[in-house]
């Protein structure tokens, strides 16, 4: 069997459906080869949608979305969505919205699921995996928010926190089985689902 293993893992392609630098940083770690593809879809949640499913779907929809320029790939994709409750928080884009946020967030407990999935194109064989990481924000104040925000601008993360920099100086706690979710890619649960795929690691 590691014969088959060792003969067939480097004909097969490894995709990131992802432009994030953070994504691509993430899986850079496992240091395998693989390329990067925009997956080019509407995130928006369906209605009725829990916040789970909804990261879930969109980490299949964007594997899915690439698998037609890689016929032969294992393909990954990944979506997360921060909510308290009902209440979802996105990318805020700017930094009015990443103040609302950060207000909203503080002293409180908010949920960051990470939706993971390994398609293969070749076999149509699809793997999903949700990861939670609660976090707990601090009771900081507004001229913390604005100082954290002159410092590190992170618009283009859910939440309004960069918890691999700056950000952490805002939380009181991270719960969760994988440190590598919150940033966006679990990959414990990577590592899993390309073991199944017949790629050795490390």
């Amino acid at each position: 069997m590691q014969a088959l293993v060792s003969a067939i893992a480097p004909s097969v392609r490894l995709v990131l459906a992802s432009t994030s630098v953070y994504r691509r940083e993430l899986l850079a770690r496992l240091q395998l080869p693989f390329e990067t593809a925009s997956p080019n879809l509407d995130e928006s949640p369906l209605s009725g949608e829990t916040p789970q499913a909804t990261a879930e779907r969109l980490a299949v929809a964007k594997a899915k979305a690439v698998a037609g320029d890689f016929p032969n790939a294992l393909i990954v994709g990944s979506d997360q969505v921060a909510f308290l409750g009902a209440e979802r928080f996105g990318k805020p884009g700017t930094r009015a919205r990443a103040i609302a946020q950060l207000r909203a967030m503080r002293g409180r407990n908010v949920v960051f699921h990470t939706g993971l999935c390994l398609y293969n194109s070749a076999t149509g064989r699809v793997q999903v995996a949700g990861v939670p990481t609660e976090v707990g924000f601090r009771q900081f104040s507004d001229a913390e928010i604005e100082r954290y925000l002159d410092k590190e601008q992170p618009y283009q993360c859910a939440g309004s926190a960069k918890s691999e920099g700056l950000g952490v100086t805002l939380l009181d706690h991270m719960r969760g089985d994988d440190p590598t979710a919150l940033i966006g890619l679990p990959l414990i649960a990577l590592c899993a689902m390309l073991r199944a795929e017949g790629l050795v690691l490390p």
